[in-house]
């Protein structure tokens, strides 16, 4: 993830907005090792159709294999980011439409980590809404 940091706090939020589209892009490619080089080698992911905490890039790949097999698409319902020095966090809601038809709604959260030179994410955290929105 290439988005360097600003001192403007409204031009570093939508960097790290865009952040998501790099991230949804990378989801298109459905190669799950493109997505993975957008984590940090010691990046936790609690995804979003598993129960099981992914720990390593192997564990995150093994993920995302079978998520893109269902051919998912991610649209921001709603967010917010907040940026601490060299961290960033950005939560909200999306939706996951899938080439057979079906959607997913999700709570989320991506951490991300400059490292002086490109943001990573370092915590991915995704659960299914419990209830359809009233």
């Amino acid at each position: 993830m290439t988005m360097a940091g600003s001192n403007n706090t409204n031009d570093q939020q939508g960097s790290i907005r865009a952040l998501f589209d790099e991230w949804n892009t990378a989801l298109q490619t459905q190669n799950p090792a493109e997505v993975v080089t957008l984590y940090a080698a010691d990046a936790v992911l609690l995804p979003t159709v598993s129960n099981k905490v992914r720990r390593t890039p192997t564990e995150i790949e093994d993920y995302f294999i079978g998520f893109l097999a269902r051919g998912p698409s991610g649209t921001i319902n709603e967010s917010d980011v907040r940026t601490f020095g060299d961290i960033a966090i950005h939560s909200g809601i999306y939706t996951f439409s899938f080439t057979d038809t079906s959607q997913v709604q999700a709570r989320f959260t991506f951490v991300y980590h400059w490292n002086g030179t490109v943001w990573q994410i370092i915590e991915h955290h995704s659960s299914q809404m419990p209830e359809t929105s009233i």
